[in-house]
């Protein structure tokens, strides 16, 4: 227990502003809800920080727990702690709200105090899912987050708005209804219980431990997307907005690959080892075949969309190959995705905002007009083709050397995403960036202001420093994946 409850913190106070900012409807209240929305996030950021700063490397319990009792009745707790799996994500979507308020400065004029008030809810949501250690507490944040951005994408959204929030809310909610009869069977199996560790040492039999994984893969696989259930992420990322994409890419993909660490290896790991082979088959199409669909696309939000696709899946490569450098490598590139994902998805949507164009083909040349942006841009390109010294490298790499570790074809596949990765992502940066002003549009273009400069730069900062630098990301996970891999080689078969 700790004196100050810094992860309840982090979860309530950006719910608290977002949902004061839902009270501010008056006109004319517009830049002062810019300006809460931006302290609040700020401060929020910085309530975090503590969590970082208290917690101690070298050990894989869970630290500044929380825990009160919720609901009696069905032996509910509010029980909330992080480990080395999860201390990067409640910072790394702290910190992306920051870049989201400031990205939809200016871009946001309708229902502005319901945009950030939305953002800043999920946010709180998104910490909950990461901070919680009770089953249905972790199933109510999940499940939670998906009220805020189904209305980000129903009323902020581009033209087929609707058909993608309902496409979106339809394959989530779906897949999470499987999660809660796993939750409700394991609350049985482990005698009246929703505690996570709890669940952790229940002994369970083959079959359940089967069911239970399907079950939860349902929603988790959905939410990374593994192929072939990635369908919905293309059309979500077109029409959503710029800030939509950037949170949907950097944050919310990591709780389905989260719940596979939190649930589906250590609860059911004789399953999960059972069915590795299935997920691997699964990862490398993702890397490989929508790497490929990458390459073909027209439209720069669906190219971006379906590499997020490719990356996820070296994380899910690496968290079933059991071995230290995949799980490890599968939780650097989660981070380091974050990044990179999101700064792709605000470059996009600084061209959005001046074209109203998101075809590659409507661009070319945007360097001669705009070479400040230009450079930001090829900084991410870089970063999403795992260039060494940016933060795109490092997970990819260790994914790799843990797949030539487990077996040395599937280390040769995996490497196929760096050139596929290189391939997709160059050729769009040449095509849009490069070359003659191709027309009127490119040639009027003005470079970025101050804002986007500010919300483009703290971005590079985070992905060069955590390229440079990787080791106090890899040093807070040590040794919790170390004991997730120790629990995991040991049958729970009853």
């Amino acid at each position: 227990m700790v004196a100050t409850p810094w992860l309840s913190l982090s979860i309530w106070l950006p719910i608290a502003i977002g949902a004061f900012l839902l009270l501010l409807s008056k006109p004319g209240q517009a830049q002062m809800v810019r300006w809460i929305a931006l302290l609040g996030s700020l401060v929020s950021f910085l309530v975090t920080l503590p969590v970082y700063t208290n917690f101690q490397l070298g050990t894989a319990q869970m630290q500044l727990e929380e825990k009160r009792l919720w609901i009696e009745t069905f032996n509910v707790f509010y029980h909330l702690g992080v480990d080395g799996l999860s201390l990067w994500f409640v910072l790394l979507t702290a910190f992306i709200t920051i870049i989201v308020v400031i990205a939809g400065w200016e871009v946001i004029q309708d229902r502005v105090n319901q945009y950030f008030g939305a953002f800043l809810i999920l946010s709180g949501l998104m910490i909950g899912v990461f901070s919680a250690l009770d089953g249905l507490l972790f199933y109510v944040f999940f499940e939670a987050t998906l009220i805020p951005m189904y209305l980000i994408i129903g009323i902020w959204g581009g033209p087929n708005k609707i058909y993608a929030a309902f496409k979106f809310f339809l394959y989530t909610l779906l897949g999470s209804l499987l999660t809660l009869v796993a939750f409700v069977y394991l609350f049985n199996a482990s005698g009246g219980s929703f505690d996570i560790q709890t669940w952790h040492q229940t002994p369970l039999g083959a079959t359940a431990q089967t069911l239970i994984f399907f079950a939860l893969f349902a929603a988790f696989a959905v939410k990374v997307p593994m192929w072939p259930v990635h369908t919905w992420l293309p059309d979500v990322h077109v029409e959503a907005p710029t800030g939509g994409s950037a949170v949907l890419a950097a944050i919310m993909l990591k709780l389905g690959a989260y719940g596979f660490l939190r649930f589906s290896l250590p609860i059911v790991p004789d399953a999960a080892r059972e069915w590795s082979g299935l997920m691997i088959g699964l990862s490398l199409v993702a890397v490989v075949y929508v790497g490929l669909v990458a390459l073909v696309q027209k439209d720069m939000k669906k190219l971006v969309a379906y590499s997020s696709v490719a990356h996820m899946g070296f994380v899910t490569l690496g968290f079933f190959m059991f071995n230290s450098l995949g799980v490890a490598g599968g939780i650097v590139q989660m981070i380091a995705h974050g990044f990179v994902s999101a700064g792709m998805f605000l470059c996009i949507g600084v061209l959005y905002d001046r074209v109203h164009s998101r075809d590659i083909a409507a661009y070319g040349g945007v360097v001669n007009t705009m070479p400040k942006f230009a450079a930001f841009a090829l900084l991410f390109t870089m970063a999403n083709c795992g260039l060494p010294g940016t933060a795109g490298f490092n997970g990819e790499w260790m994914v790799i050397l843990g797949a030539v570790k487990f077996h040395f074809s599937i280390g040769v596949l995996a490497a196929t995403a760096l050139i596929l990765g290189a391939a997709y992502s160059l050729w769009m940066y040449k095509r849009v960036y490069l070359g003659e002003v191709a027309n009127d549009h490119v040639r009027d273009l003005q470079d970025i202001n101050g804002r986007e400069f500010l919300m483009l730069a703290l971005l590079t900062a985070a992905v060069l420093y955590m390229g440079i630098y990787p080791k106090p990301f890899t040093d807070v996970m040590d040794a919790s994946v170390i004991e997730l891999l120790r629990h995991v080689a040991v049958s729970k078969l009853n």
